[in-house]
């Protein structure tokens, strides 16, 4: 999976808390909204993988916002996991009649939360394989890992989510705007240089004791993971 892009549609600030601070733990974007209309305002501008949408909300439905997705009434068109202390039968069928790709109850295991996640991103994605491989970089998504031939890559959590997000595209160029719509959250500012410094970490991480350069700059679109000569390749 690449850089992933979350929301959190959930009014109980602690439970916002607790959930923000797992999920981004494992590498995603999080974003936060406590009302069907602040969701609505973020669904129409981010391009979201996953939300993670409370049925009972302050200013409506859960269920309304799910249908509003699947009908197309946002841009935005994502997976859809509900969470809710309604565990009756009726509405988890009602949740998923609505749109939803999965039914949580509340209270639930943060464990089982994230399993449930990566279950749902796994979906539909031709790039869901745990394991990217570019020349003699590797990465392994399910455990959080790297490597360039065999050297362990010390990298942060930014280092990894770009690293993966250009595993899945080698040799095109990604804009620094693209990286901070699928790797930051809403809180990144768009005119600070952090792109541009996280992308020269991770390149000096990639490149060490004379190895050849993986990562390039293209200057004034962004940035790519070279394509190798068959000579550079892996034996």
């Amino acid at each position: 999976m690449t850089g992933v892009r979350i929301l959190i549609v959930e009014d109980e600030t602690g439970l916002v808390s607790a959930l923000r601070i797992a999920l981004e733990r494992e590498g995603y974007a999080v974003d936060c909204a406590h009302t069907v209309a602040s969701a609505g305002e973020k669904l129409a501008v981010t391009a979201y993988d996953l939300v993670l949408l409370d049925v009972n909300l302050p200013d409506g439905s859960g269920f309304d916002l799910a249908t509003d997705i699947r009908r197309g009434r946002l841009a935005s068109a994502p997976k859809i996991l509900m969470l809710t202390a309604r565990g009756g039968l009726n509405d988890r069928v009602r949740g998923l009649d609505r749109g939803a790709d999965d039914y949580l109850v509340k209270p639930f295991a943060i464990a089982e939360l994230s399993a449930r996640v990566r279950a749902l991103l796994r979906r539909d994605h031709s790039e869901g394989t745990a394991v990217l491989t570019h020349g003699p970089v590797r990465l392994d998504a399910a455990r959080h890992l790297a490597w360039r031939g065999g050297r362990e890559l010390p990298l942060t959590l930014k280092e990894f989510s770009i690293l993966r997000y250009l595993l899945a595209r080698p040799g095109y160029v990604v804009s620094a705007e693209e990286l901070l719509e699928h790797v930051w959250d809403e809180n990144a500012d768009p005119l600070s240089q952090t792109v541009r410094v996280t992308v020269g970490t991770l390149r000096r991480k990639l490149t060490v004791d004379g190895e050849d350069p993986l990562l390039e700059t293209v200057t004034g679109r962004g940035y790519r993971l070279r394509i190798l000569a068959a000579t550079e390749q892996p034996v």
